[in-house]
Formats: structure tokens, C-alpha cells, sequence
């Protein structure tokens, strides 16, 4: 703040200098809207946040939206190559390769260290979001280590999501991310029982979800789908204000959830979105026709290192009262998962399949 004040009180000065210049020579003097027009320019690359500020700055066009992630998160976003890796479902090498080619893209295209404006701006606000929210899931659901909660990173990715929403109020998207956030930040404190273990959805105490959360992501979610159609951002946050609008478990509109994962999936086809309306499926229409997707996804295989796929294959066949399968599908995405929380309550869940 220091340093735009003092460039905007050098563009003044300069100006006052001109002034003096255009009275001894006689010619025109600038107009009060050439020097605004100056100072805009001059100030036209604050964003509100340093954090922000640099991930513009490295969602760079000259890299490919997956090296953009990467390298952001890495540098600015806090989080270790293995969780990344795990983010985007590939090998740790692979991310690894593409932080090293990005940085060496940049370097190679000498890219000026400078925020984007205008149309140029608006160009990266997709992989601005991207970053935003995979920082925002890894605080929400820690991928390894000993918790399941990394609030810092919660709390950054919230707090990066308002100041965007501020500097881009017209952008659909952005409002629907914010919503996305403050709509899953509200069920923060139900989701870890009293020594840390997890709590799942359906047995989490309503009653301590933050309503001031939950009515403020209802509100940007509003304001989302009152700016345009809905994206793949405020579809998640659509989906997640039928749970946060249900006082009981009983209450929840599966259907809808099935429905709107359907629109998301026809917007990012995506095997973890499948899965997620496999398991929504499952609730609205019986355990078998869940199983169903899920036996699909098994086969495909693009799924095959991922833990939640045995976890959720897992719960429908328990429903099922295919107790013998159930357990050996917790105990496999127990043995797949990093984080001690989640491979604690998959053998607890295992051990009460008998």
C-alpha cells in the first residue's frame, strides 16, 4: 500500500511538473482524465492480496492448465508434491515433472513478474479458481498425516475466494466457489469427534452446523445463479446446500443431489464425480442401482489407486446386507489410504461388518 501511494503521488508530481511545462511553452495542459487515466493504470494491479496477487501472476497462458495447478500449489499454495499428486489422481513423479518444466517454461519466456488486467485477467481466473479450491479441499479433507482437518489452508482458501468475488462481482463462477466453500466450511466442526476421529455426514450433529456459514454461502449461491447458468462450481455448491437446507438426515433430497451430480458430470465427465453420483444414486433410488455405477468404475479402472472407491463400494454392499464383501472393501481402502483418521474409521467400520 505504501509503494502505490508513492506511485500515485510520483504520477501527480509528474503531472504538476508538465503543468509548469505547458505554461512556459503555452501548449494544452493535461485534463483531470488524462491523470486519472494515469493513476488507474498505475494502481490497476492491486487485487486486494499479496497471496492472490502471485497466483495470478504464475497462472500464466504460456502453461498448460495442469502445470499452472501444480506449480501454484506447490510454491504458493503450501501443499507437498505427494498431495498434489494425490489431488489430481497421478504419480508423485509426474507432478513432479511438471512443476520442474513449468519453471524452466517460464524461465525460458523471460515472463514478466506483473499481475494480468483486463481481458488477460479474466483469462486466468479459471485456474486461479482451480488452485483456489484444491487448496480449500486439501485443508477440508487432508489427503495424509495424523489429522483430518488443515483449517489454515481452509481459511486461506476463503479468505482468497472473498477477495475475488470483490474484485470480480460479476463473474458467476467465482460467487458459486465461494458458496461452494463457506457451504462445507460450515460443517467443519462436526466433522471430528472429541480425539479427532472422523464423523460422517449422516451422523454429524446438525444442530452445531454454522448457520451464519451456511446462510452466507446460500446467499453467494443465489447470487451465482442469478449472474448467469450454472458451472461446475455452483453445481458442487448446490449440491451442498440440499444437505446444509436438510435439519435431518431423512430429510436430504437425494434425488436432486442425483440430478444435479447428472449436470455435473455432462460439464466435467469425471470418474470422482461418478462416484459421488453412484453413492447419491444409491440413497435415492436403493443400494443395488448405486452398485451398479460403482461395478462400472471398478472395471474402468481409473479409479484403481483411489481409496474412497472401495469405501463406497463398501457402504452399498453393507446396506446391501453383503456384510462379508463390505468388510474386505473397508479393509482394502484402509490399506490405500494415507491419512491415519480415515484408515482408523475404514477398519472400524470393517470390524462392525462381524
Amino acid at each position: 500500500m505504501t509503494t502505490a501511494k508513492r506511485r500515485a503521488l510520483n504520477a501527480i508530481d509528474r503531472h504538476k511538473m508538465l503543468d509548469r511545462k505547458h505554461e512556459q511553452i503555452g501548449h494544452e495542459q493535461p485534463t483531470a482524465h488524462d491523470i486519472a487515466a494515469e493513476l488507474e493504470t498505475v494502481l490497476d494491479d492491486d487485487v486486494g492480496d499479496d497471496l492472490l496477487r502471485l497466483v495470478f501472476i504464475s497462472c500464466h497462458p504460456v502453461l498448460s492448465s495442469e502445470a499452472r495447478a501444480a506449480l501454484t500449489l506447490r510454491m504458493l499454495g503450501g501443499l507437498t508434491t505427494e498431495e498434489i499428486a494425490r489431488a489430481f489422481l497421478v504419480p508423485e513423479a509426474t507432478i513432479a515433472q511438471r512443476i520442474v518444466r513449468a519453471k524452466k517454461t517460464i524461465a525460458e519466456a523471460q515472463i514478466p513478474f506483473e499481475v494480468p488486467r483486463g481481458e488477460e485477467r479474466a483469462a486466468r481466473v479459471s485456474s486461479v479458481l482451480e488452485v483456489i479450491y484444491l487448496i480449500f479441499n486439501e485443508g477440508y479433507s487432508a489427503t495424509a498425516g495424523d489429522d483430518l482437518l488443515r483449517p489454515a489452508l481452509c481459511d486461506d482458501a476463503q479468505r482468497l475466494g472473498r477477495i475475488l468475488a470483490n474484485l470480480m462481482p460479476e463473474d458467476p463462477e467465482v460467487h458459486g466457489l465461494v458458496a461452494l466453500m463457506d457451504l462445507h466450511a460450515s460443517r467443519t466442526a462436526t466433522r471430528v469427534g472429541p480425539t479427532g476421529e472422523p464423523v460422517l455426514l449422516m451422523d454429524q450433529d446438525r444442530g452445531r452446523w454454522d448457520r451464519g456459514l451456511i446462510q452466507r454461502g446460500l446467499a453467494s449461491l443465489a447470487r451465482s445463479e442469478a449472474l448467469g447458468p450454472k458451472g461446475p462450481y455452483a453445481l458442487q455448491a448446490a449440491i451442498s446446500a440440499c444437505h446444509a437446507r436438510a435439519s435431518r438426515p431423512e430429510d436430504t433430497d437425494w434425488r436432486r443431489i442425483a440430478g444435479l451430480y447428472g449436470e455435473l458430470i455432462q460439464r466435467i465427465p469425471s470418474p470422482v464425480i461418478e462416484l459421488n453420483r453412484a453413492m447419491a444414486v444409491g440413497m435415492a433410488h436403493g443400494p443395488a442401482a448405486g452398485l451398479v455405477i460403482i461395478d462400472a468404475l471398478v472395471a474402468d479402472g481409473s479409479l484403481a489407486s483411489y481409496y474412497l472407491l472401495p469405501s463406497a463400494r463398501a457402504d452399498l454392499l453393507m446396506k446391501s446386507g453383503r456384510l462379508a464383501e463390505a468388510r474386505v472393501e473397508f479393509e482394502r481402502a484402509a490399506g490405500m489410504t494415507k491419512n491415519a483418521r480415515e484408515r482408523t474409521l475404514l477398519l472400524e467400520r470393517a470390524a462392525s461388518c462381524g
